[in-house]
Order: C-alpha cells, then structure tokens, then sequence
C-alpha cells in the first residue's frame, strides 16, 4: 500500500512565535495557526469553524519565522503531520499531533517582507516573485498568492 503525509494550510498565527534552542545548536520554532473554514448549515445559515494547528520549524526557516512573523500574521504553510508521545513528571501520558514545516510562505509585507523556503534561504518577495507586485496598501488576498 503506498503511503504519503502532506500538510497544506493556510491561515493566521494565534500568538507570536516560540523560538528555542536545542542542546546541539539548532534552532525550532512553535506556532499556533488558525485556519478557518466557511460553510453553510442544513438550514442555509452561514457559520465557520475555526482550527488550530501546531506546527513546528527547524533550523533557518525558524529564526526567520521567529524575526518577521508575529500575532495575527498570515502564512501558508507546507509540511507533513507527526505523531509525538510522551509522559508528564506525573507519570500521565500525552500525545499530541503536530505538522512539521518544510516550507513556511509569508503571506504579509512586514519589514523587509521576507519569504522562507525549505531550505532556509529568505528572499524579499520581490526577489523571489519579481512580476509579482499587489497594489500599495493591499497584502494577503487569495489573488497574492504565486501558485
């Protein structure tokens, strides 16, 4: 049987982000993102539900997220999901299911307008859309999006 785990999402970050140190040097990062869904109830009301999502970033891509991105900010997020056990000091088990980020896209101009790739590398996006402009004063619409 074939086997493929990937994860696209889209939405907001619930809160800045967490940006740690491992003891061999690298660097994660942990976001909460909200994603929100629209749609329509049996008796034709419109509602949405809202999902949060954990994700977590290694290495540049995490010290980029951690510089640039903030409470609020919008990201497309690219990634596969992972399955973490553990037991708490009081012997209490958890387990939690997270994705793990290849590819975290900056929805937003914010500073320099950094955009991260897989491999870390953080281009403005000018530099990496170059035909791609949106109008001043307008960031984030479903038409910003390169793909």
């Amino acid at each position: 049987m074939a086997n493929y785990n990937k994860a696209l999402l889209m939405g907001n970050l619930t809160r800045d982000p967490e940006l740690r140190y491992i003891p061999s040097g690298s660097a994660v990062s942990n976001l909460r993102l909200a994603v929100n869904r629209t749609y329509k109830n049996q008796s034709g009301e419109m509602k949405e539900e809202v999902t949060y999502v954990n994700i977590v970033v290694w290495g540049k891509q995490a010290e980029n997220c951690a510089e640039y991105l903030s409470k609020g900010s919008p990201v497309f997020v690219e990634g596969r999901l992972q399955s973490r056990q553990w037991e708490t000091e009081e012997g209490q088990k958890r387990s939690t299911l997270e994705v793990v980020a290849d590819r975290i896209q900056f929805l937003e101009r914010k500073k320099s307008s950094a955009v991260s790739d897989a491999d870390g590398e953080s281009k403005t996006a000018g530099e990496k859309y170059p035909d791609h402009h949106p109008p001043e004063g307008q960031a984030g619409g479903d038409e910003d999006i390169p793909f």
